[in-house]
């Protein structure tokens, strides 16, 4: 049993659903992806049902099948910054690439936010993994999976030593002193690494939570490194219960061997309901949906996945497995999953297409909410998850029916919240507020006793926050 332990459940939005076809279904709501009311909207029904967090998605190029799928993206700081003032209490996680962005005015986009929110933030922590991406930002070539992610563990430091900078307190505002800032509690960073020299300290005060939630959706090798060592919320696709338990122990034990406590990590896989009164009913949705899809446009993200071009074979023949003995064995986490529905499967091309429509290799499941719910528990009480990001196929329809039908279900099983108890992010995750690394609490001087300071941080500090 699941004792005191509760899911975390957050609402991942794409423009009118997972489902690729979702916005050629009568179900949705095409008109509205680029009316800031429809997710303004999407966020309160989220927050009425109290989601720990919402989720938007980014990259910072155009897909290349954007002619038959709502697949583009919208820059998620503008757009969260307006749910933030549509909303109160629920969390607000942004993607933003350590690849193409820039340490220092991604910590201040960041500690805006969470200003902005009292507390909402979370950074979805992304390498990039579109190489045409590359020619938007001056490069010739998409730098290698290895080489991203040496560039994130840098960019994961820096940008945490910026957040850091200004210890909490340093913000005095003490009028009768004429002192605005304890300049002893702001620190440069005078970073100088392989990828970034940043001198510091940010220009912005220490945010509500001291830092936003971490968050990463990685699971390749290099995913789980980084996400054992850095993660407090990780977002992975899982098709079955064995394998997520495996990621699940997997990552946990990373953690713990690098001296962080597993407990501080919460484990989202996505799950992507259809819901029907029966589960014949819940079938028939999906099948609704699949027959909507575009060959083209499916046949071209699996050729992006796995190097195999099917565009000539007959649909419903059996995947011909044998093909990919001839190309090179791929890194990527989503390719290596769907690798393995074609072990387990042996489904034909067209049910193999209609597997991966519907959440792009996240689990998707078609039944009553009983059984949804029985999925979603089993999992938890299993040790494959600590909560879901729940994925709905179509908007704003697929989520209602999660929210007025599953989560009561959850909730009479004790397994979800019935209101908030906190008002941060890391409130609803269960997570502590870092101090910053610079912190002395004996240092703390009363605004009358302040002398005229003269640099930002008191002789004989080094760039660690440590006495030298």
């Amino acid at each position: 049993m699941s004792g005191d332990r509760q899911l975390h459940l957050n609402l991942f939005i794409y423009p009118a659903g997972h489902h690729e076809a979702a916005w050629r279904h009568p179900r949705s709501s095409p008109e509205r992806v680029l009316d800031i009311g429809y997710y303004q909207d999407l966020a309160r029904r989220a927050e009425d049902a109290a989601f720990d967090a919402i989720f938007l998605a980014d990259g910072p190029s155009l897909a290349d099948n954007i002619r038959y799928a709502a697949r583009f993206r919208l820059e998620p700081f503008t757009w969260l910054s307006a749910i933030a003032a549509a909303t109160e209490r629920i969390g607000l996680i942004a993607t933003a690439s350590t690849t193409y962005t820039e340490p220092y005015n991604l910590a201040r986009l960041f500690a805006s936010l969470d200003h902005l929110s009292r507390g909402r933030a979370g950074w979805n922590i992304v390498t990039t993994g579109a190489p045409g991406a590359a020619r938007n930002f001056g490069l010739d070539a998409h730098p290698v999976h290895a080489h991203r992610y040496r560039r994130a563990h840098e960019f994961v430091d820096v940008v945490t030593r910026l957040w850091d900078s200004w210890e909490d307190g340093a913000l005095v505002s003490d009028a009768g002193s004429g002192v605005f800032a304890d300049t002893g509690r702001i620190h440069p960073i005078a970073h100088a690494g392989e990828h970034f020299r940043v001198d510091g300290p940010l220009n912005t005060p220490r945010s509500p939570q001291g830092r936003p939630v971490y968050v990463q959706a990685g699971s390749s090798e290099d995913g789980r490194g980084f996400a054992a060592r850095h993660a407090e919320a990780i977002f992975t696709a899982h098709q079955t219960l064995e394998n997520a338990k495996e990621f699940y122990a997997d990552v946990r034990a990373r953690a713990r061997a690098l001296g962080r406590a597993p407990d501080g990590i919460r484990i989202l896989p996505g799950l992507s309901p259809f819901i029907g009164s029966t589960t014949k009913e819940a079938k028939e949705l999906e099948d609704e949906f699949n027959a909507l899809t575009q060959p083209e446009y499916s046949l071209e993200q699996l050729h992006r996945l796995l190097g195999i071009d099917l565009s000539g074979h007959d649909l419903d023949a059996p995947f011909p497995a044998d093909l990919l003995k001839r190309e090179p064995a791929p890194d990527s986490s989503r390719a290596l999953l769907v690798l393995d529905i074609v072990e387990r499967e042996r489904p034909t091309i067209r049910r193999l297409l209609h597997r991966l429509a519907g959440a792009r290799g996240h689990r998707v499941v078609a039944g009553t909410p009983e059984r949804i719910a029985d999925e979603m528990q089993r999992w938890f009480e299993d040790g494959a998850a600590d909560g879901f990001n729940i994925m709905p196929p179509y908007l704003t329809g697929g989520f209602d029916d999660f929210a007025e039908h599953v989560v009561p279900i959850l909730r009479k099983r004790n397994l979800f919240r019935t209101d908030y108890s906190g008002s941060t992010l890391r409130d609803h995750y269960g997570l502590p507020r870092p101090p910053s690394r610079y912190a002395e609490p004996s240092r703390y001087v009363e605004p009358s006793r302040y002398a005229e300071p003269s640099r930002y941080a008191e002789p004989g500090r080094t760039e660690g926050g440590s006495p030298s």
